[in-house]
């Protein structure tokens, strides 16, 4: 028996339906900070570019290595115009021959060892990119965090202050209450609801940043626990792991591409030279009827580079420029990464001893401060101002500190990147 859903056959549907519902499963499983990264990573295009760059310079210093392709030489030499006969002239000859050229000195092992560096250089570009893709992962995902938490605490607090609304409305309908105390809390209750839009504003913000580096795998929810970044390295450890820093080996690697540069300059005062080997066919006989020889060619041809003192000079001089500037970049990006290590360590501190505070002491005395305040009205001992005011300090305090995480989580990301710390 066949059943049929619309014109098709069920059975016909049930793969698509479950595709659909998985599909729609692996949608809604939460997106942890981890997997953003990796799918980040997976298909990153300036990590790619950097990559296939270094990769081009590795088959580049395979080339270099190389003997130039020897040519091929043939032709007719001497040949009588008047005559016009091959075995007219003793001479004349048909030649064959090929021509190895030998670059001057050690220039062709010097330039693939400078192609071989470049490719060290961009490899070591990667690495710093795939680090700093990861570092502004994280501070997307971490900003998507802290909206998502900041709305779930305003929308259930927004329940309270309804409630709250409700029971005043109804305390100054019996005469209880003042109507200043109603107009306080409908305002709160207001002042509520345009939190929550700007809240969903930055939210849709922050998860477009996200997909920026993740596509469609941002709409996912987010993960509702932060990764256990609770512990660092002291400071003399991660400057010693900050010298590994993939864009300090991209730096010198580039310094020992402009020190085989100067080698290869100074390979220009040395002499290219190439080999000729050579046939030549001749026709005819000699006066005494013996058949004409052929001839074999062997010959060297030299360069003078006497000639060209002054290109050779500026080439070099122009080649220790660049390994100069190529050593200031160097100390310049090592000079920029510990002034970013040293504020960011100092940042992270501060921020796990604000996060201690909260922890200790500031979340329950601004929890206990709202009840106390809502004890004495309800005792009316006190106003109704202050109990406001008590819970809505009470729920920024708790959002304050969903935020000191977030940024310690932040400058966790940073340490992570200038130290190789593990995420």
């Amino acid at each position: 028996m066949t059943f049929f859903c619309g014109r098709l056959p069920l059975y016909t549907l049930l793969p698509l339906l479950v595709v659909a519902f998985t599909a729609q499963a692996q949608h809604n499983i939460p997106l942890t900070l981890a997997e953003a990264e990796k799918l980040a990573l997976a298909a990153e295009p300036g990590q790619q570019a950097l990559q296939a760059r270094s990769a081009a310079f590795e088959e580049r210093a395979v080339i270099a290595g190389e003997l130039p392709d020897p040519m091929l030489r043939v032709g007719i030499n001497n040949f009588p115009i008047q005559s016009g006969s091959f075995s007219t002239e003793g001479m004349t000859h048909a030649a064959i021959g090929l021509r190895q050229s030998f670059p001057a000195g050690k220039t062709r092992s010097m330039r693939a060892r400078q192609f071989g560096l470049m490719a060290v250089e961009m490899s070591g570009n990667a690495d710093a990119r795939g680090r700093n893709v990861r570092s502004a992962v994280s501070n997307a995902w971490l900003d998507l965090y802290y909206q998502e938490q900041a709305h779930t605490l305003v929308s259930a607090s927004r329940s309270f202050f309804a409630d709250l609304a409700t029971i005043t409305r109804s305390l100054y309908a019996v005469g209880r209450k003042s109507q200043q105390d109603v107009l306080r809390a409908e305002l709160e209750l207001s002042r509520l609801d345009d939190r929550l839009i700007d809240i969903e504003r930055q939210r849709s913000g922050a998860r477009a940043a996200l997909g920026e580096w993740i596509g469609h795998d941002a709409a996912r929810p987010i993960a509702q626990k932060l990764p256990g970044w609770n512990q660092l390295p002291l400071l003399k450890a991660l400057q010693g792991m900050l010298l590994e820093h993939p864009l300090l080996r991209a730096a010198d690697a580039q310094i020992e591409a402009r020190s085989a540069g100067v080698d290869l300059a100074e390979q220009r005062s040395k002499p290219d030279w190439a080999l000729d080997v050579g046939y030549s066919y001749r026709e005819g006989s000699l006066p005494s009827g013996e058949p004409r020889s052929d001839f074999l060619t062997l010959g060297v041809t030299v360069g003078l580079p006497f000639f060209s003192k002054k290109s050779v000079d500026s080439t070099l001089s122009a080649a220790l420029q660049e390994r100069r500037a190529a050593q200031s970049s160097r100390e310049q990006t090592l000079r920029t990464l510990q002034r970013q290590l040293a504020a960011e360590y100092a940042q992270w501190q501060d921020l796990t001893r604000r996060l201690s505070l909260y922890d200790t002491r500031i979340l329950d005395q601004a929890r206990e401060n709202a009840a106390a305040s809502m004890l004495a009205y309800q005792s009316d001992k006190g106003d109704f101002a202050e109990v406001m005011r008590a819970y809505v300090d009470d729920l920024n305090t708790r959002i304050d500190h969903i935020r000191l995480q977030v940024e310690r989580a932040q400058s966790y990301a940073v340490l992570a990147n200038l130290g190789g710390l593990p995420q």
